[in-house]
């Protein structure tokens, strides 16, 4: 940890005490942690020169505020988690771990969400946070938490560029995910190579500033609830509280997404070179991701064997693909 001391340091216990931990590369994070929690609460840094405890410790670890209040909250939080400031404690759960925790655990659940966390990746970890929430919360009170923890930030970057933060609640992200996603999958690049497209990310921050500059327009987009017996989420497994549902339900269009007794959905054909709209959900059900690399975004339905040959569209003729995996395989065949 980088640090560096205080040219002018007040004497009062804390102040001293984080001041030793932040300039001691020994000191345990979950100590350092505590300490800028207590240091917060304690009133201390208003005898120093910084805006905020955040801001003093922000100097003297030379880290950035939004880290610095960061560690504040979680200590915070900490204090009354045993079972998880004991686990970081003694580092069977990373700081990173501790950080999602944090966000949801309380002394009620804490025992089980840990026991989670510990057996699960870090990366993993969010989303097995929120099924659990889902299969035991209320659903309205989960949607108030979520509504209640909204917040966009943004800072600036050492290029001039502007690194944006968004915590929305699942229908708006699953809405603006859904234009977003309608806008690249409709004017993909037209490169010559795959490795001369834009990367995703790349034509995602284009499909942004669309929608900034232009709005939605005509566009329309889709967004898929799936509702089961274990709760509903979205496409790509994010939960969706029943309680937000149930309110959008009799204002939003409907589809019923009908699965057979080994839970596969029910093929359904036409003839005709596109698939239908109920055909793709269908296929995107079944196959979930790119059926060539495993990827999630822009998925394509490719006919295999080629539409030119069968000269019909119909579920187990078709596969789903990214785009540039689409693209190689007929470029393949085109060189064959």
């Amino acid at each position: 940890m980088a640090a560096r001391t205080s040219s002018v340091l007040p004497t009062l216990p804390l102040t001293r005490d984080l001041n030793d931990a932040l300039t001691t590369w020994s000191t345990s994070q979950r100590t350092v942690i505590g300490l800028a929690a207590d240091f917060a609460d304690s009133g201390e840094w208003m005898a120093t020169a910084a805006v905020s405890a955040a801001h003093w410790i922000a100097a003297v670890a030379d880290i950035e505020v939004c880290t610095a209040r960061e560690w504040i909250r979680i200590g915070r939080k900490l204090h009354s988690l045993k079972v998880i400031a004991d686990l970081f404690e003694a580092d069977e759960l990373s700081y990173s771990k501790v950080r999602a925790l944090s966000r949801v655990a309380t002394p009620a659940n804490e025992q089980h969400l840990a026991a989670i966390a510990v057996d699960v990746p870090a990366g993993a970890l969010p989303r097995a946070i929120a099924a659990w929430m889902h299969r035991n919360s209320d659903d309205r009170k989960l949607e108030r938490l979520q509504h209640e923890q909204r917040s966009v930030t943004w800072r600036n970057e050492p290029d001039g560029m502007v690194t944006f933060s968004a915590r929305l609640p699942p229908l708006v992200a699953g809405v603006l995910i859904s234009r977003l996603t309608t806008h690249v999958m409709s004017t993909r690049p037209n490169a010559t190579a795959i490795e001369q497209w834009p990367s995703l990310a790349k034509q995602y921050a284009d499909a942004l500033e669309h929608l900034l500059q232009v709005g939605a327009g005509d566009v329309t987009t889709e967004v898929i609830v799936h509702v089961r017996e274990d709760g509903a989420t979205f496409d790509d497994g994010t939960a969706v509280p029943m309680s937000v549902v149930e309110r959008i339900a009799p204002d939003a269009f409907i589809r019923a997404l009908i699965h057979d007794a080994e839970n596969r959905p029910i093929n359904a054909s036409a003839k005709r070179r596109h698939p239908s709209a109920r055909q793709k959900r269908v296929v995107k059900e079944r196959d979930r991701v790119c059926v060539d690399c495993g990827a999630t975004m822009l998925l394509e339905y490719d006919h295999v064997p080629d539409f030119a040959h069968t000269s019909h569209t119909v579920v187990d003729e078709l596969e789903l693909r990214c785009a540039p995996c689409h693209q190689r395989r007929h470029e393949r065949r085109a060189a064959a």
